[in-house]
């Protein structure tokens, strides 16, 4: 399988955070505080939030229920932001969010990733000050867990099929586990730096995006151009024993190392549950697919790669079955959406 460039949408402020929403929807978060929807094929804005003060750090899609809208969470400086997905207004401003809830513990602790969970009940959060919450979205109650990242948290994701349990990566090079009920961790990996390669020292092991596929599969991407993937948390249908009562993705004796480029893996996602692709700062896009060999042993083969076409940068991915869009800024300094899609979708 393998991908190609469909759709370049231009954004006017450099895109920050990216988000498909329903059917052929792609949603831009900027760096002036404003989002934009764009409905595929069409690379036009079809309406578009205002001035919400601070750079959009991340989106979260919430799809309808029976008795509910769909919605769309935001995070914008210490705020987290909800509005309703299928709004007709052409231009909505933050006197139309439904839900607007400070978390941050300062004005220096600004959020990064929103994740939520499979049956909709809870917003999982990451903030530089190194937290890791959850917001009950029925509630609004707002719980930290009991063990933080001792310096920036950027990355977090609820766990396929185990809603009470989140992981976290964060710039102190730590992967933490947790718990949600009870706020601690289950388990935790900590990353070390290769050793110097010809006397060249790569960038700190900063872990800068996570994914977990729907098997229980995990990989994470780092700012010294390497992912790592566990297969510990796998759903097997070769597994004699029963499912383990925690998910065990973390495991360091059932996982592998990838050099996937030079400088840092900006963005990691699984698209099927075998597959994963990741994305560079500078652009370099890449498709591993995963396997076990006779003896177990996780197994990853690149499969296709390519380099974005408009990017100077790119600040995030959203990925899907059939299509990843790639986002952050060009030369010129302005926003840039790039689209790609399967091959197979474009025959």
């Amino acid at each position: 399988m393998s991908w190609q460039l469909r759709e370049t949408v231009a954004v006017p402020s450099g895109v920050s955070a990216v988000s498909f929403g329903a059917d052929d929807t792609v949603i831009a978060g900027s760096e002036d505080g404003s989002l934009r929807w764009y409905t595929l094929p069409s690379t036009k804005v079809v309406k578009a939030i205002k001035a919400l003060g601070e750079e959009i750090a991340s989106i979260a899609y919430q799809p309808p229920k029976k008795s509910e809208q769909g919605s769309i969470w935001v995070a914008s400086g210490r705020r987290v932001l909800s509005f309703p997905s299928d709004t007709s207004k052409m231009i909505s401003t933050i006197q139309d969010a439904v839900v607007v809830v400070d978390i941050g513990e300062d004005d220096d602790d600004v959020l990064n990733e929103l994740s939520i969970s499979e049956n909709g009940k809870y917003l999982a959060f990451s903030s530089d000050s190194g937290a890791v919450g959850i917001m009950d979205l029925s509630s609004r109650l707002v719980t930290r867990m009991k063990s933080r990242h001792t310096t920036v948290c950027g990355s977090v994701k609820f766990i396929p099929d185990r809603p009470s349990e989140i992981v976290s990566g964060g710039f102190d090079s730590a992967i933490l586990h947790f718990d949600i009920g009870q706020g601690s961790i289950l388990s935790q990996r900590d990353i070390t730096a290769p050793p110097p390669s010809g006397g060249i020292s790569l960038s700190p092991p900063f872990v800068l995006s996570l994914s977990v596929g729907p098997s229980g599969l995990f990989v994470v991407s780092t700012a010294d151009g390497r992912a790592w993937v566990g297969g510990g948390g796998e759903k097997r249908s070769d597994r004699k024993k029963k499912r383990p009562r925690r998910w065990e993705g973390l495991k360091e004796d059932d996982g592998l190392w990838l050099q996937v480029a030079d400088g840092p893996i900006v963005g990691a996602a699984f698209t099927h549950d075998d597959r994963f692709l990741t994305c560079s700062l500078l652009g370099s896009l890449a498709e591993y697919t995963l396997s076990r060999g006779a003896d177990g042993k996780l197994r990853a083969e690149q499969r296709w790669s390519a380099s974005t076409q408009s990017l100077e940068k790119v600040n995030a991915i959203a990925g899907s079955q059939s299509r990843v869009a790639v986002a952050g800024f060009g030369k010129d300094g302005k926003g840039v959406i790039e689209i790609w899609h399967t091959v197979q979708d474009m025959q």
